[in-house]
């Protein structure tokens, strides 16, 4: 019986269990058992004494061998490769020996955040399958990877092809590189390649080609999936490095590199569009989720009949509704971030859209409506007392009149200024000379940039907010229909990757009526798929496969559903048009009801905090039956192939 081990945490933080990482091959076990720090201080340590097998030059990932065998794999946040080593800064180097204790890298994590990247570490250890149960400890928290049930007898040796009969007598690293450009259609059909820590990520001209499972079989790649247009294969750390060498001897051209911009070439506009509000919006959404989650124990509070002071309420109002009023700052501040231009011109930009003298533009237009009900004009209007502040300051250009508006809450006027003065600014830098570019550039960028804003952008992109995001809240507030529709196909939009842009959907709602509904109902559609999962996992023998799926499945109950689906549902196809089923049951009912959060960001588990304001029970009915209308037809309706 192999032995069990404890490892001390090499980072300070909270553990947490692997299968609560955000990522399908941590998550599920792919690249070995372990652990995971959330909220890391910045600071990794080593855990034992040994040596350093691997650190990549990023710093984002380190391998680790202790004196006693244990091969440690730390990883620092999520897809952290992408930053090409900035925010990391490595003490040690691969091959240097270790004593417990010493610092091997150090790290910034708000500079990770702020570039868009999660900073969860997963700690694993990948020669997991010589020891028992695996326990990390860290001051008086203990996770533990339990060791996996004895697997039955094998019903028989997958025979090899010849392909792979062929490559079997050269190196491990190139044998599995020369099988794998074999099965992926050759060298023409590879456009660039490119390694993690973990994978060889390739972009491929045509995915027809690609023999997945012949992949799967060939001895020393433990995985393949899709992902952000990019072809992933894993090969464990340290040895990805060896197959992705071989591999670019196969054809040197790929030598260059340029994934990630292969990766955005190949996606359709719509891609592009949801990875770009993506980028912007991710940044901003843990402040609004924060501010959703004091509004929703703010309304639970005051129904449970608390009495606050006056000024006490005021305090709690400037914590909920600064985020919504200043909102433009914070989209310009994130969209000239996304666009490489300096971010304090972003902010004061933004400032500028919600000047607190400029009446605000939703304000506006429910006074022009009250001024329609009673047949007058704006022109009427002006003057009148009980209409200070309902309608706009007239700016008289001399040949015309502008009428000026604020746009607070707005979320497209301060997304297009954004890009067009980050833009803007970078011409600009081509042609000022350095000795007054720092006076003149800001000058003008903030300039052209405001005027081009209050005379065009923002009245054009308000009306256009209005209407599109009107149409889509009108149809979310069809009584069943919207949420069915929604419910049902809303994870068929996260596999094609542009669920991203309702990312401005929700901000635009939470903005202009306070509520989420959209939240309440993909809430539905998050744990339908959950439920059929879990079906699939209590129905498969092989055990191996069952603990496998369990811990994908896991995440979905608390909002993340990417291992569920890639891992299990999608694969087989049933158990996700199953999940998609429940997802519209429950949308419809969750649109019957009338559920909206306070926020958005979280859903299943976590996304209870959202409704304690009184409308609790109604979530937790409508999760109950998603998931059993998911998990009950996945149960009955699915058959195992094994």
């Amino acid at each position: 019986m192999a032995k069990d081990i404890r490892i001390s945490s090499p980072l300070n933080g909270k553990l947490i269990p692997l299968n609560e990482v955000n990522d399908p091959v941590f998550a599920g076990g792919a690249m070995g058992r372990g652990a995971a720090v959330k909220d890391p201080e910045g600071k990794v340590f080593a855990p034992f004494d040994g040596e350093i097998t691997v650190f990549f030059p990023t710093g984002h990932a380190i391998g680790l061998k202790s004196d006693d065998g244990i091969e440690l794999l730390i990883h620092v946040g999520m897809d952290t490769v992408k930053l090409n080593g900035e925010c990391f800064t490595p003490k040690k180097e691969a091959g240097d020996r270790i004593k417990r204790g010493e610092l091997l890298l150090e790290f910034d994590p708000k500079g990770i955040v702020k570039a868009g990247y999660e900073t969860t570490t997963p700690v694993v250890v990948t020669n997991h399958a010589d020891f028992g149960d695996i326990t990390f400890e860290l001051d008086k928290q203990s996770v533990t990877s339990k060791a996996p049930a004895e697997e039955a007898a094998s019903a028989g040796p997958v025979e090899d092809d010849d392909v792979i009969k062929q490559f079997a007598g050269l190196p491990d690293a190139e044998r599995v590189a020369k099988s794998i450009m074999h099965y992926v259609g050759g060298p023409d059909n590879v456009r660039t390649a490119e390694h993690c820590a973990t994978r060889l990520r390739l972009i491929v001209n045509d995915k027809s080609k690609i023999q997945e499972k012949k992949i799967e079989n060939i001895d020393g790649v433990k995985g393949q999936f899709f992902a952000a247009q990019q072809y992933q294969i894993i090969c464990g750390t340290g040895f990805v490095d060896k197959v992705t060498e071989e591999f670019i001897k196969l054809k040197p051209a790929l030598a260059g590199g340029g994934g990630k911009e292969a990766a955005y070439a190949e996606m359709s506009l719509v891609q592009k569009i949801s990875r770009t509000l993506g980028d912007v919006f991710v940044p901003i959404i843990p402040v609004l989720v924060a501010t959703g989650l004091f509004m929703g124990l703010r309304g639970a509070l005051l129904s449970l009949g608390s009495e606050w002071s006056p000024t006490f309420l005021l305090m709690t109002q400037v914590l909920t509704d600064t985020a919504f009023a200043f909102l433009p700052a914070l989209v310009c501040w994130s969209t000239m971030n996304k666009f490489g231009g300096t971010a304090v011109i972003g902010i004061v930009l933004g400032l500028m859209l919600v000047f607190p003298a400029l009446p605000n533009a939703y304000v506006v237009g429910g006074a022009a409506q009250e001024l329609a009900d009673k047949g007058l004009t704006w022109v009427e209007a002006y003057g009148m007392p009980e209409f200070d502040g309902k309608v706009p300051i007239p700016l008289d250009l001399g040949f015309f009149t502008v009428p000026l508006v604020g746009y607070q809450g707005s979320v497209l006027p301060a997304l297009v200024l954004g890009i067009f003065a980050a833009k803007l600014q970078h011409w600009l830098k081509t042609f000022i000379p350095d000795v007054i570019d720092l006076i003149v550039t800001p000058f003008l960028t903030l300039t052209i940039s405001m005027a081009l804003g209050f005379l065009v952008v923002g009245p054009i992109m308000h009306g256009l907010e209005q209407v599109v995001f009107g149409a889509v809240q009108s149809f979310l507030g069809i009584p069943i229909l919207g949420g069915l529709v929604i419910g049902g196909l809303q994870q068929v939009i996260v596999i094609f990757g542009v669920h991203h842009v309702f990312s401005a959907l929700e901000i635009y709602l939470l903005s202009t009526i306070q509520a989420d509904p959209f939240n309440a109902i993909i809430t539905c559609a998050t744990i339908a798929q959950g439920g059929a999962a879990l079906a699939v996992s209590l129905k498969t023998q092989d055990p191996k496969k069952r603990a496998l799926y369990i811990s994908s499945t896991v995440p979905a109950f608390l909002g993340i559903t990417e291992p569920a689906i890639f891992g299990i549902n999608l694969r087989l196809m049933k158990p996700f048009i199953f999940g998609c089923c429940g997802g519209a049951v429950g949308g419809a009912i969750s649109s019957f009801l009338g559920l909206a959060g306070t926020g958005m960001g979280i859903t299943v588990l976590p996304g209870m905090l959202l409704y304690m304001n009184g409308q609790i029970v109604q979530y937790i009915i409508v999760n109950l039956i998603a998931c059993a209308v998911g998990f009950g037809l996945t149960y009955v309706l699915y058959k195992v192939e094994e």
